[in-house]
């Protein structure tokens, strides 16, 4: 008997240990062929399997990659929520178990549909699932797309193919790799390792092109202010001014830079409580011919919370007023910290349901650029880097740079604000853009519009990074075109997939 369970449990198990593996390919380890050779295995693992039991070889790899790689999440519930720690662990093996549903529906529908050992099983039908669960992860409930494998590519020749297709493309061809590995292994086809190869070749020779070209006759200088305020004192009413005082005699040491920036929520504060202040910071702003954006908490006259961008100094809106149309109010708002789902059956369950600005309201999908000193920048707010469609939409013909704002205070020494920022370079490299960061505690970065990080300050530091940035013209295929040739493309991988294998199976 335990001859018989320890066999059924070992290809869930091993596929536990691939998935955890899967996180080392991304920050800050960055072992990226990692990414290539786990699915490999679990595409091994899943061979000749029942549809029911690949469901749960695929489960058991999901709960691996995302135990370890979204990990930091338990700090924010655990040291935030105000719950035990057992309804903390309870809440983070749900999101945990929630995540693995969408690769454990890869591994199923790939046996179910596709069960026939060939090429197009592994080369065609893999690929174009493993992308279509990775959209839905992407999309049902908001979405989650982190850990998409693509972005564990960003410093491999495999990041070339950004321009093309965005991570969604590194991802297909990733998980394509992988497909052609187990093939090889399978099989005893050999030569089929060197379709990986031409691919990551590919990549290398795709680095010399050029999407987009740097702007030499303009630089802008930037100073973006990393408070390093202690989550646990933001919002505590006797530290509002001097959290405030303690920006603003930041942003006075940096007047000479031609945009100073906050980060998310700098202002622990609502924004009509503080408007003289404001009205001051933008004059002086203008009298020393400079810009300041800063993240804000804004009040509509519907009544609603927004988590906001506020522009003051030298802009295109005139004088300080307190207008709702001149501010970004972000759009993807994070569940249970800025919204909460079937909240009126949650809220009075636990306290962690009532976070600190948990009721905010969802902005516009697509939004004006902000202006900044004759600058224009496309922004996302904290969390929404992650959404690529979003940002590729926000981005227009007049655009200069990328902006993101954040605090990932939440999740302390973590390997999640490292993740955060690799995710964000990712978006440079798609768009062909800049991007300037801005955090509370880290990571505070500038990006070249390849996705380089060119200057960074410390974590966990009051620090002010200055830098020189240039913009760029032109258009990456990706920015003009998006992805839907991508998904003409999984279609047709799946059909042609399908098809194969019922000849195959008729024979």
């Amino acid at each position: 008997m335990i001859n018989s369970l320890f066999h059924r449990l070992k290809r869930p198990l091993a596929a536990v240990f691939v998935g955890a593996l899967t996180t080392l390919a991304f920050a800050p380890y960055q072992l990226w062929p990692l990414a290539i050779i786990s699915p490999a295995i679990l595409l091994l693992l899943i061979h000749q399997q029942s549809a029911k039991r690949a469901l749960w070889i695929g489960y058991a790899w999901g709960l691996g990659q995302f135990a370890t790689g979204i990990s930091w999440v338990h700090i924010s519930i655990d040291n935030f929520g105000g719950m035990p720690k057992i309804a903390s662990v309870f809440l983070m093996t749900l999101l945990i178990g929630y995540l693995a549903i969408y690769s454990a529906l890869f591994a199923w529908s790939l046996n179910r549909f596709f069960p026939n050992q060939q090429r197009s099983r592994l080369m065609l039908a893999a690929p174009a699932l493993w992308l279509i669960m990775d959209w839905l992860r992407g999309w049902v409930m908001t979405g989650f797309p982190w850990l998409w494998l693509g972005y564990s590519q960003i410093d491999s020749p495999l990041s070339s193919f950004a321009p093309l297709g965005g991570v969604e493309l590194i991802t297909l061809l990733v998980v394509f790799s992988a497909g052609a590995i187990a093939y090889a292994s399978l099989s005893r086809q050999w030569l089929h390792l060197l379709i990986p190869a031409i691919v990551l070749m590919t990549g290398f020779g795709l680095q010399s092109a050029q999407w987009v070209t740097p702007t030499t006759d303009s630089v802008t200088k930037v100073a973006l202010i990393q408070g390093n305020i202690a989550q646990e004192l933001k919002w505590q009413p006797s530290q509002r001014w001097p959290t405030i005082m303690k920006y603003t005699d930041l942003t006075r040491e940096n007047w000479d830079a031609d945009i100073i920036i906050w980060p998310e929520a700098a202002i622990p504060a609502v924004e009509y409580e503080i408007s003289s202040f404001l009205s001051n910071l933008d004059a002086a702003a203008r009298m020393n011919n400079s810009a300041v954006i800063t993240g804000i908490v804004n009040k509509g006259v519907d009544r609603k919370f927004y988590n906001s961008i506020l522009t003051v100094g030298q802009t295109s809106y005139g004088d300080y007023s307190y207008d709702m149309d001149k501010r970004y109010h972000k759009h993807h708002l994070l569940p249970f910290g800025e919204f909460v789902p079937f909240e009126s059956i949650l809220r009075p369950i636990a306290p962690f349901f009532n976070l600190p600005m948990s009721s905010f309201s969802s902005g516009d999908f697509i939004q004006p650029n902000i202006d900044a000193n004759g600058k224009h920048m496309a922004p996302a707010l904290c969390y929404e880097i992650i959404f690529n469609e979003q940002v590729r939409q926000n981005v227009n013909d007049d655009t200069d740079f990328i902006l993101t704002l954040s605090n990932d205070a939440w999740f302390g020494r973590s390997i999640g604000p490292l993740q955060h920022m690799e995710i964000a370079r990712m978006r440079a490299l798609e768009l062909g853009k800049p991007v300037i960061r801005a955090t509370n505690n880290g990571l505070t970065a500038v990006t070249d519009y390849r996705g380089h990080i060119t200057a960074q300050v410390p974590q966990f530091e009051t620090a002010v990074l200055r830098a020189e940035i240039t913009s760029t013209h032109g258009e990456t295929p990706y920015r003009t075109i998006g992805t839907w040739p991508l998904y003409v493309w999984v279609m047709l991988s799946l059909v042609i997939g399908w098809r194969v294998g019922r000849k195959v199976s008729s024979l």
